[in-house]
């Protein structure tokens, strides 16, 4: 390097450090101690399983020449009436899917009046 080269160098880093701090033309090093590398390298462990475990949530698996969300998958839905067999999207269904194990049409023919009798175990038969 010429000696200009080296002048201009260091008028730059004057204009910087006079702009913005002397910390701006500090080498990043300069601060660095073997806590914060064990720190930093802890950290970078917990980012690399936090994205594994997002990866794995969001991995799909193919179902029929499909591709679906494992996610979709693992869940079990209570969206089917094990009284009547009627699968519901309705809000009410859940409910009375949660409470009575029933879908809001069967509580209202089945059970509403006779609760006690409904959770002591009391089904109707499939033909009724």
């Amino acid at each position: 390097m010429k000696k200009e080269d080296l002048d201009y160098i260091a008028s730059l880093e004057k204009a910087i450090s006079k702009k913005y701090g002397a910390e701006a033309i500090q080498n990043p090093k300069a601060d660095w101690t073997e806590e914060k590398e064990k720190e930093y390298l802890e950290q970078i462990k917990s980012l690399g399983k936090k994205e594994n475990k997002i990866q794995q949530k969001n991995s799909k698996v193919e179902i029929n020449g499909f591709f679906v969300p494992k996610k979709l998958l693992i869940k079990d839905s209570k969206r089917r009436c094990p009284v009547c067999d009627v699968y519901s999207f309705d809000i009410k269904d859940d409910v009375y899917m949660s409470k009575f194990e029933c879908c809001f049409g069967c509580y209202v023919q089945w059970v509403e009046g006779r609760e006690k009798r409904w959770q002591t175990g009391w089904r109707p038969n499939k033909e009724e």
